[in-house]
């Protein structure tokens, strides 16, 4: 071969891997090798423990029971004395208070039960 070609062929590859080139291929590659490696390590984990989230939305789900019982026996009393007084109009606010505190007694219970996946014993 003749000593010009080989001398552009090498030119030709020293351009091509000179420190500059290499320098953007590696921060171009770097964040793909970087997710790449943290995949690996995220698969290599256990198992996780949701016992203490389960506890919790037990918790919540108490909590939603007490309030629900609180509100609806709140609207029933404040609805219950405006009535006695004759005043019906203005016991229709407790009633809907009632209502609303009977749905977040029912409809709250269930749904944080729901994201749980416990069944409701009543």
């Amino acid at each position: 071969m003749n000593k010009s070609i080989d001398s552009r062929l090498a030119h030709r590859w020293a351009q091509k891997f000179s420190k500059q080139n290499l320098r953007t291929f590696g921060r171009t590659i770097a964040p793909s090798l970087l997710a790449i490696s943290l995949t690996s390590l995220a698969h290599a984990q256990g198992t996780v423990d949701f016992s203490g989230a389960t506890t919790a939305m037990n918790s919540f789900k108490t909590f939603a029971e007490y309030a629900g019982a609180v509100i609806c026996l709140g609207g029933l009393i404040f609805a219950g004395i405006r009535l006695m007084s004759g005043r019906f109009q203005e016991a229709i606010p407790g009633l809907f208070g009632a209502l609303f505190g009977a749905g977040v007694l029912g409809w709250g219970a269930g749904w944080i039960s729901s994201l749980t996946g416990q069944s409701i014993n009543q």
